[in-house]
């Protein structure tokens, strides 16, 4: 699965919420994963974000953008 694929499905998530938050960005660099976003994100967009990552079985790092 691309970057791409993964931040089409994360912003899926987000708007069944009915939030107005989009995700722009992903990346990994040596602290972790990163994920930028169009504006401030509350918690429970947040929580989504983090349940739809956790939720991942496998992310291939080779297919996200290395910072």
């Amino acid at each position: 699965m691309s970057s791409e694929e993964y931040i089409a499905n994360i912003n899926h998530a987000l708007k069944s919420i009915k939030s107005d938050i989009s995700i722009n960005f992903i990346c990994f660099d040596y602290h972790g994963l990163i994920v930028t976003s169009n504006k401030v994100v509350s918690s429970s967009d947040l929580g989504v974000v983090e349940n739809y990552i956790k939720n991942i079985s496998f992310m291939d790092s080779n297919n996200i953008q290395t910072a």
